[in-house]
């Protein structure tokens, strides 16, 4: 079956098979709150993004790869991406891992702080970490950078189909945001180069890049 990333709560995952990784998604909560599982197909080993809600899905939905979970990553720490956080780490004893600046506000401190230009291995295959600032102090997307074809981004709650992030809240600023996701992203990635946000349907930064200056000028 072909991979279109349309996934809704109670519903089945969807999964991409890359020639050295598996990608599965799943839709948690009222909020349609995406949960990717990244499982590297040469050793078996998982990892986790965003334990969002529903630690019983989270369950089955490891239980779709190898049954294993080596490292759970939290993009950011807004509670609609942290609420099965406590459950899974208390039934898996997983290593947790999010950056310095949002770790102090996860209902779990991370194990492992992450910064921009990290990398996380993942048995045979390699994540980087990319800062993304502005919808939270430390908000991060992950990048898996296909060996034998275009890369796929993890971004959270900083960057979707038609837009940045949320940034209207105190705290919150549009102007490093749409700073961090030109420079980091659109700067560094192709147009072919797939995108899963922390919500909704997935996209490329060739749809999207035409629209830049637009969401600048309207300021999200």
């Amino acid at each position: 079956m072909t991979y279109t990333g349309d996934v809704a709560p109670g519903g089945p995952s969807d999964v991409r098979e890359l020639p050295h990784l598996t990608i599965r998604k799943a839709a948690v909560s009222s909020m349609h709150n995406n949960v990717y599982l990244l499982t590297d197909r040469a050793t078996g080993r998982q990892l986790l993004v965003d334990a969002a809600d529903d630690a019983g899905r989270i369950t089955a939905l490891v239980a779709e790869g190898t049954g294993r979970l080596d490292l759970l990553v939290t993009t950011h720490q807004h509670w609609d991406h942290t609420r099965a956080l406590k459950d899974v780490v208390e039934d898996t004893g997983v290593e947790t891992a999010a950056s310095a600046a949002d770790g102090a506000a996860l209902p779990v401190r991370p194990d492992r702080e992450l910064a921009h230009g990290d990398t996380i291995t993942l048995g045979e295959s390699t994540l980087t970490v990319v800062e993304l600032r502005g919808h939270t102090p430390g908000g991060i997307a992950l990048a898996y950078d296909d060996p034998e074809g275009d890369s796929h981004l993890f971004t959270g709650d900083s960057l979707f189909p038609g837009g940045v992030g949320n940034t209207k809240n105190p705290g919150q600023s549009f102007d490093q945001l749409i700073d961090d996701v030109e420079t980091r992203i659109f700067g560094e990635y192709d147009d072919a180069d797939w995108v899963y946000p922390g919500h909704g349907g997935d996209t490329t930064l060739g749809a999207e890049r035409p629209n830049l200056d637009e969401w600048r000028a309207r300021r999200w």
